[in-house]
């Protein structure tokens, strides 16, 4: 037995080394702020560690722990009335360093990408954050948010509507900010 309770330490301490840059990445979409990102991936993978067992047998470990994340996201702020993704000063801004593979890092102007993020109601962030940010399939993405592929589709859908459709913001993604 402890031979087996080690093997499964060591297997949920790879994945979460695998994993951990990816789901601070997303957690950092969801909330804005580093700490609160760096708070919702330990809360999540604390839950995660406790039903290891669970987590490791499912299809798709990674869709159960983006679940996990999604939902505590949710609970924490589900009775406020007005959600505030961008942080209240400049100087309470920790910019997330990009990976050098991540398309959006090519913007000049990340914080104006998630400023208009920040826009989004939780539902669709969630959907354009796992859609093109995560590259998830819609099904991959209904299973990490709880809700049928057409949710997914439709949220996502809206979000990109939406932050099409605030000026300026479509010539930095697609221009690299040059007029």
């Amino acid at each position: 037995m402890g031979d087996r309770k080690q093997a499964l330490d060591e297997e949920f301490q790879s994945f979460v080394i695998g994993r951990w840059p990816r789901l601070m990445r997303t957690a950092f979409l969801l909330t804005g702020e580093q700490h609160a990102a760096e708070d919702l991936v330990q809360s999540s993978l604390e839950r995660a560690y406790v039903a290891w067992r669970k987590v490791s047998a499912a299809d798709d470990p990674d869709a159960y722990v983006w679940r996990l994340m999604i939902n505590a996201h949710a609970r924490k702020h589900r009775r406020r009335l007005k959600e505030f993704l961008a942080p209240r000063s400049d100087a309470d801004f920790t910019p997330e360093l990009p990976d050098t593979g991540d398309r959006i890092a090519q913007a000049d102007d990340r914080s104006a990408l998630l400023k208009a993020l920040s826009q989004l109601p939780p539902r669709q962030r969630e959907a354009v954050v796992l859609r093109y940010w995560e590259d998830l399939s819609e099904a991959q993405a209904a299973e990490a948010m709880g809700c049928s592929a057409g949710a997914v589709k439709s949220n996502a859908a809206k979000g990109i509507a939406k932050l099409r459709a605030i000026p300026g913001l479509a010539e930095t993604v697609t221009h690299g900010g040059r007029k």
